[in-house]
């Protein structure tokens, strides 16, 4: 769609839906609040009567997942380096949230809400359900459980109670996706292998079984280096207990220091040349 000459994409919400208004107005609020250049732009908004509308800018590039899941014949896999530019930018875009004041809890993290631009720059969408995060002494929020299944840190799911590490395990579902291109849920594979936190942590242990977890169609081109950096990664962001998961600025340095070194035209070779 065309607004002032320029394309939009515009969001219709279910009419008459409490859940959706509730969604509507979360996004205005929070898109009036938070502005950076790794999330996506809030051009304008209607409420008419039963219509929920929302404009935003427009992503040339569409979702992340339908790169990842959906790829078209004869369209090419994103590559590796820009897998990690990716993971790079969602992990910006999450350090902005989690460093406002307050803090804002994503609480939807996953690679249907990443969407890409004309030149793969990632940007975080769909803030219907962030919350705003625990201020002063709080370490929690309590809430509803909302979210994704397969992307729900497992201590929010069984409790309800919500932190910034609440989104870094989403975020680790979200890194495993860019490296296994597997979804996070996926019940048209064997009974072991349907979960892609559970299949993946069969292979934590042993640093030679990382290779076993890369997306077959990047046809062996990776840097080793840089695969056991974005495995330790995930696994950390995934593990069960909150405490031990790393703060998301944390993760920004690492993937800026890896991203750095995989531009390198020596790590672009061939896996086993």
């Amino acid at each position: 769609m065309m607004f002032m000459q320029k394309a939009v994409a515009v969001k219709q919400l279910k009419q008459k839906s409490c859940q959706g208004d509730r969604e509507f107005l979360a996004e205005v609020l929070m898109l009036n609040l938070l502005n950076h250049k790794n999330l996506v732009n809030l051009i304008g908004y209607c409420a008419d009567g039963d219509q929920r509308l929302l404009v935003y800018e427009y992503m040339a590039f569409g979702s992340l997942d339908k790169h990842l899941h959906d790829l078209p014949p004869r369209a090419k896999p994103l590559d590796w380096n820009t897998r990690m530019k990716i993971a790079l930018a969602t992990a910006k875009g999450l350090k902005y949230m989690h460093k406002a004041n307050p803090p804002v809890i994503y609480r939807d993290l996953k690679s249907s809400n990443i969407l890409l631009d004309e030149n793969y720059q990632a940007k975080l969408s769909d803030f219907g359900l962030a919350k705003l995060g625990p201020i002063g002494d709080r370490s929690h929020v309590t809430t509803r459980v909302m979210g994704t299944y397969g992307y729900c840190a497992p201590e929010y799911f069984m409790t309800g109670q919500l932190t910034m590490k609440s989104d870094v395990y989403s975020y680790g579902v979200f890194m495993l996706e860019l490296i296994s291109g597997r979804r996070a849920i996926d019940d048209k594979r064997p009974q072991a292998e349907r979960s892609l936190v559970v299949w993946a942590k069969s292979h934590f242990k042993n640093r030679r079984d990382f290779i076993k977890l890369v997306d077959p169609q990047l046809q062996g081109r990776f840097p080793m280096e840089g695969l056991y950096q974005a495995v330790a990664i995930a696994a950390m962001c995934v593990h069960t207990q909150a405490s031990t998961r790393p703060l998301i600025g944390d993760i920004v340095d690492s993937l800026t220091y890896m991203t750095r070194r995989d531009t390198s035209p020596k790590l672009r070779k061939k896996y086993g040349d």
